[in-house]
């Protein structure tokens, strides 16, 4: 009997980093679901009358006399197990979030006609019953056109429409005339006008709402009860966040790791009601945590965004700076700094750090590589190649044409070619690593021969008319570039660099690299 191998447990560092990408993915989640709840809570009230009824149609404007609707009916979202006679389950749970109530002359008004139709459809209907239900109808009517309860919702273009319906309706140009003869027993014998109020006339009444005033001379607005708990683990998140960043961070304080982490302020930061709207800055924080979790990837997102930047900037950057540049030099030369450069005036403003020619050093090396590496590493092809012209000089000489028939001239051209060509490598060879060696008087006479060199050419460089004559060409020449260059690279398709770029950086991710 065999017993199969028990399974390996992760270590306890692959079970902290696993633990750690799953808290990190489920704050940036809770994080998504802060931005969500704020998208909800600024758009609740003026998509109310949405959350209500739960019906829209994809167009619906009026211009002047022309009304627009697409499609005729209404397309309702919300299934009716989620509705109820008045207010849907949305809103009946968000309401008391905003403060919102029922208006009391408009649920009153409904109610109304809810009893009327209860009386006309009931088994025993009273016509003296419904007469004065129709009665109070009309007054109620009447006092809701006089009075507006729809202008502390700021629905006052509901009553608007209401009024329109109506006067199309029962075709009179007095609402309140409409509203009379609507409400009255030979006008509703026809069951098709309570049903055009059910579906027309009813919903908008209903739309309508009172929103109390608070202390602070706004909308009573509780939005922050809702808030605040995930503020309050925001809060704390970032607090334990930036301070293990101070921690495992060499030279990183507590308050350099909250500046490193700003962006999560906005998630807890409390926001007045007249700044509500910027609660919508969690955005930032919001998508920076997503993509940093790898549940969605923003990396083509920046790149388009900064491929556009730089397409829309590159043409005034371009010109821009290599004008500037060009301004700079010549300002140099108008200046007087090529003289003043030629006659070593600045020559003891240079600050030397090591007391060391760096530009002689890295000559030296490169020249002890070349003399000690590279030419004894190519000395066969140095003198195959020698052999090749010392051989094409000989058969193309004259004297030569006219010996080489001779016995043994051939060898002894050979035996001469190879005697010439070792001398000679030798002798150079030689004489370039004595070069390279370290020799303190060499070094010594060759820096006196270059001072000497770049004296005398200064010395002749320095003369009045040398000097003017010079700085007039660099300026001339640099003004020239300016025109004919600088206005090019301006005219430059930046889009088409810009493809040509994108193209460049495929070619190189399927390209293999070798090593």
């Amino acid at each position: 009997m065999t017993l199969s191998p028990r399974p390996q447990l992760p270590s306890h560092s692959t079970q902290q980093k696993w633990t750690i990408r799953r808290f990190e993915q489920g704050m940036a989640l809770l994080s998504a679901v802060s931005l969500l709840l704020v998208c909800f809570d600024l758009s609740y009230i003026p998509l109310r009358d949405f959350w209500l009824q739960g019906r829209f149609w994809l167009l619906n404007f009026k211009f002047g006399q022309v009304e627009f609707q697409f499609p005729e009916e209404p397309i309702h979202l919300f299934s009716d197990s989620l509705t109820t006679e008045n207010s849907s389950f949305i809103t009946k749970r968000y309401d008391p979030v905003k403060g919102v109530e029922p208006y009391r002359d408009t649920e009153e008004y409904l109610a109304k006609v809810r009893l009327l139709k209860k009386e006309i459809y009931g088994v025993e209907s009273d016509p003296d019953k419904i007469e004065a239900i129709l009665a109070d109808l009309r007054d109620r009517s009447a006092e809701m056109i006089a009075t507006n309860p729809f202008q502390i919702a700021n629905k006052t273009g509901t009553l608007e429409r209401i009024k329109n319906l109506m006067r199309d309706r029962v075709g009179t140009e007095s609402a309140k005339a409409a509203f009379n003869t609507f409400w009255s027993q030979a006008y509703l014998e026809d069951p098709e006008e309570l049903e055009f109020f059910e579906q027309e006339i009813q919903p908008l009444i209903a739309t309508n709402y009172f929103r109390p005033i608070g202390e602070n001379g706004r909308p009573v607005d509780n939005f922050g009860l809702l808030d605040f708990p995930l503020g309050m683990v925001f809060l704390a998140e970032f607090i334990a966040r930036t301070w293990f960043i101070s921690k495992r961070r060499k030279g990183v304080s507590w308050r350099d790791a909250m500046l490193w982490r700003w962006y999560d302020v906005f998630l807890f930061l409390p926001v007045p009601y007249w700044l509500r709207f910027a609660r919508l800055m969690r955005i930032f924080p919001v998508m920076i945590r997503l993509n940093e979790t790898n549940l969605i990837d923003l990396q083509k997102i920046k790149k388009q965004a900064s491929q556009g930047f730089v397409a829309g900037i590159a043409e005034d950057l371009t010109e821009v700076v290599v004008v500037s540049l060009l301004n700079q030099v010549q300002g140099s030369i108008q200046r007087g700094e090529l003289t003043n450069f030629l006659a070593q005036q600045n020559q003891n403003e240079y600050i030397d750090l090591n007391d060391t020619n760096e530009i002689a050093e890295i000559a030296r090396l490169v020249s002890q590589v070349l003399v000690q590496r590279v030419i004894p590493a190519a000395r066969e092809d140095i003198e195959a190649l020698l052999e090749y012209s010392i051989d094409k000089a000989l058969k193309e000489a004259p004297a030569y044409q006219a010996i080489r028939q001779l016995p043994g001239i051939e060898q002894a051209k050979t035996n001469l070619t190879h005697q010439i060509i070792d001398g000679l490598y030798d002798v150079v060879y030689v004489q370039l690593r004595y070069l390279v060696e370290s020799d303190p008087t060499f070094d010594e006479l060759l820096e006196k021969l270059s001072e000497t060199l770049v004296a005398s050419m200064r010395n002749e460089m320095q003369t009045q008319q040398s000097i003017e004559r010079m700085e007039y060409l660099l300026h001339a020449l640099l003004e020239e570039v300016k025109i004919n260059y600088v206005q090019r690279l301006s005219e430059e398709d930046v889009e088409e660099l810009m493809d040509q770029t994108r193209a460049l950086r495929q070619v190189t991710q399927v390209t293999p690299q070798r090593f």
